[in-house]
Order: structure tokens, then sequence, then C-alpha cells
């Protein structure tokens, strides 16, 4: 189950609660990835260096949020005002490979990057997903210029060897403020037809739906019915339509749209897909607007789709648990084993982190896989970690492997007890609680490893 939300928020600082937003208090069952772009967010310079060093504000918002509810922080790239974020529930994070990102500058002869597209791609369960968030040119009149640098930022180039283009993946989101804008009808028509709940009579009009008619390169994209207002243009903190002197026209600016490969590769056939062919697929349980968000112009808007694939990739990569009993009192021991295949590095690692961890980084503390092993065989292999880099006060953990090579987590632990130090008071566990309170998150870099 995937949620992705595409929002400008104006250069604003995040609400109070995304709750409706993420649909969090949803009856089905728990979403397994969000993915979340931003347009317009704060970048200013001394923002947008301040958020080179650290977390963006918007970052540390979700990561907040979703964290305790047993997301991380999968990956994430900014561009300017561009943000693009991918949470991921801790069960399938072994099944992640090759993360990648990219960017593209369109905004001021790419100079600047005000406008342009960010993406995050990947391999899920053996297949490849390409996520890509957009700001295209604003105003009715720039709807060749917003096709023309779609055009360019679709032939975005991952660096690494072995990484497809963006249309060769099995699935490719696009979403983000688009700008596209209702043609040829006058102000008045376009807010009697929303009044009325008359969107049909828009539709036709819509320069995306307008395109995706006469331009070959968007025709394999799907996009659900926009069956919701258009999200732009509102006055700040209301759900009335622009009242300023510009009165700028309503429209659809905020859209999620998709492709799916092994469609594209079988639309000439007239026959249906056969089994052996439909190894992937995408369902759209959702597509709507959240009025209830007036921190900016535009009103967010959410695509929650289901993702089918029969798994290329379903064991993990490497196994590993605590041994025994784990406290602070003594060096305690982590065993794992590998799959034969798995390429391991001296540079691999296993960290130990508290269940609501955050992202990659945020670990309690680690052992090296070949530096700290105190014992090997064909079955598995075994890793000390020391006493002193225990937490006192314990608490609920897990261990995850990091792959160099994979630049990736390859392998989670169940989550563990680890029992409070018995040899110090109450006061001392009372004081180490809130100094791991104010402690901020661990954000040195694993560039060096």
């Amino acid at each position: 189950r995937l949620h992705i939300v595409t929002w400008n928020v104006g250069t604003a600082s995040p609400p109070p609660d995304v709750t409706s937003l993420l649909q969090l208090n949803s009856l089905g069952p728990a979403m397994d990835m969000y993915v979340i772009g931003l347009q317009e967010v704060n970048s200013r310079i001394t923002n947008f260096l301040s958020d080179l060093a650290f977390d963006d504000p918007w970052s540390i918002f979700f990561m907040n949020v979703l964290s305790p509810l047993g997301y991380i922080k999968l990956s994430s790239v900014r561009m300017q005002g561009l943000l693009l974020l991918v949470f991921l529930k801790h069960v399938h994070l072994p099944f992640i490979r090759d993360i990648h990102t990219q960017y593209t500058r369109t905004g001021l002869y790419g100079y600047w990057g005000n406008k342009g597209g960010v993406a995050i791609r990947m391999s899920l369960y053996g297949h490849t997903v390409c996520f890509m968030n957009c700001h295209l040119p604003a105003h009715m009149e720039n709807t060749e210029q917003r096709l023309d640098d779609f055009e360019k930022i679709l032939e975005m180039q991952f660096e690494e060897e072995n990484i497809p283009s963006t249309l060769d993946h099995d699935f490719l989101f696009w979403f983000g403020d688009l700008n596209f804008r209702i043609a040829d009808y006058g102000i008045h028509f376009v807010r009697e037809s929303i009044n009325n709940r008359r969107y049909n009579l828009l539709w036709e009009k819509d320069q995306l739906n307008m395109a995706k008619k006469k331009e070959a390169f968007l025709q394999d994209f799907i996009e659900g019915p926009l069956q919701f207002k258009p999200t732009y243009k509102f006055d700040l903190y209301s759900d009335v339509y622009d009242t300023s002197e510009k009165k700028r026209k309503p429209a659809w600016t905020d859209r999620v749209l998709w492709r799916v490969k092994n469609l594209c590769q079988h639309t000439s056939k007239e026959s249906e897909l056969s089994e052996e062919e439909q190894t992937i697929s995408v369902t759209l349980n959702n597509y709507i607007s959240h009025m209830g968000y007036g921190i900016s112009d535009h009103k967010p808007v959410t695509g929650t789709f289901g993702l089918e694939m029969k798994p290329l990739l379903s064991i993990p990569s490497v196994i590993l648990k605590p041994e025994g009993e784990w406290s602070a009192e003594h060096d305690v021991i982590i065993s794992y084993s590998a799959v034969p295949e798995f390429p391991s590095s001296t540079w691999d690692w296993i960290g130990l982190f508290k269940v609501t961890f955050k992202h990659v980084n945020d670990y309690v503390t680690y052992a090296w896989v070949k530096d700290d092993e105190i014992s090997s065989n064909n079955d598995s292999k075994q890793v000390y970690m020391n006493a002193e880099e225990i937490p006192n006060m314990g608490g609920e953990f897990v261990l995850c492997y990091y792959s160099n090579n994979m630049q990736s987590i390859v392998g989670i632990s169940q989550p563990f007890q680890i029992q409070p130090n018995r040899t110090l008071t109450e006061k001392d566990l009372a004081q180490e609680e809130i100094v791991w309170m104010r402690k901020p998150d661990n954000l040195e870099s694993h560039n060096e490893f």
C-alpha cells in the first residue's frame, strides 16, 4: 500500500497535524510506503544552507510523525524548494536495493533550480520503481514550456552504471505542482461549475488532459478521475478561491500520475496480458484533495495505491539476531548469516537502533562486521558490541545490517529488549534518560566508510 502526497506549501512551516493528510486514522491496513513531494519549501539562502547541514523542518516534522509508527526515512532529495521524501515500514527494508537520487533544474535557464524535478529510484522486491516530484512553469500561456520542461526531466540520467532511465522503470510515479490550467473557459463559468460540483464540464479544457491526447510521451501516463475541486488558488486558511486583485482562475495544478512499463509494452495487443506477463500492477484506491489545510494557496492532493508484484527477491540477504540477554553490564553478541551470493564488504556494519529510529544514521551504536568479528563458520558469524556503548536505561531495540556495496539496510532483526543496568541507581538511569531525550538525532555521515 503506497500513499503519495503532493503539496505546494508556499514557504510555510509544517501544520500542527497531518493525520488526515497521511490517512493515519484509516480503518484499512496501514500504509507500507509514504512518498511525500513538496514544492516551494522555504529556500531562502540562509534556510537552504542550514538545511544542507541538517535536516530541513519538513523532513524532521514527517520523521517525528512517522517514526513512532514504525516507518524509517528511506531516502530524500532536495533541490531548492523541491523536496522528496520516502518513508518505509521496517519489514520491507531487507527487500530494497539500489536507492539513487537525482534532480534536473529547469527554472531560470537551469541555473537556480526554482523549477524542475527531483527523483528517487530503487529496486523493490526485485522490481524497479521511480518517484518523480516536479514543479513546472506557472501561468496559463506556458503550456508548451511545461511540456518541454517535463520532456527534459524525463531524460534525467542517474549517475551510477546499469541504472535504467526513468521511463525504463517498472513503475514510474509522476506528481507535483504541474501548473496546468483550465483553458478557454472564463473564471465565472469555471467557478459556477465548481460550485455546482460539475467538474466534468471542465475536464476537456484541462491543459494536461488535452496534452495527453496529442503528446506521445504523455499517453502512457494514467491518472485517476478529477472528482475533487481544483486545488489552486485559495486565500490562505480558507476554502475560498483567490479574492486578490489578480483573481486567478481555479485549476487542477496539483496532480498524481503513474506509468506501468509492462502495460506500455502491450498496448498494441488486443488480447489481455497472460498470467505470466501480469507480474506487476497498480490499483488506484483513492485520489483526493484535502481542503482542511490552509497554510498555502494550494490544497494538498494524495493518491493511495495498491502495488501488486511477484517478488523477485523474497529472502533477506542477511538474517541477524541478538544472542542471550542484553544489558550494559557486559559485552553483547550478535549472530548473523548471509545468503551465499551476498557481496560482503570490510565496510559493512551492524547498527543498534531504537525501534522508533528515523533514518539509517539514527543509530545508538554500531559494530564493524569484520573488525569486531569473534567467530565464523559456514553457517553463521558472530560480532560483539562493547558494554560501554549499550544504553544503561534499556528499552526496545532492533539490529540492522548495513551493506556498503548496496548502500542500504539488507537485514533487520525482530525487536528485542535491553535490560536496564542493575548496577546503576534509579537516579543515574533517570539522568541518562534526560541526556538521551536532549540528544539530537545521530547525523554522523557514513561517507568515510
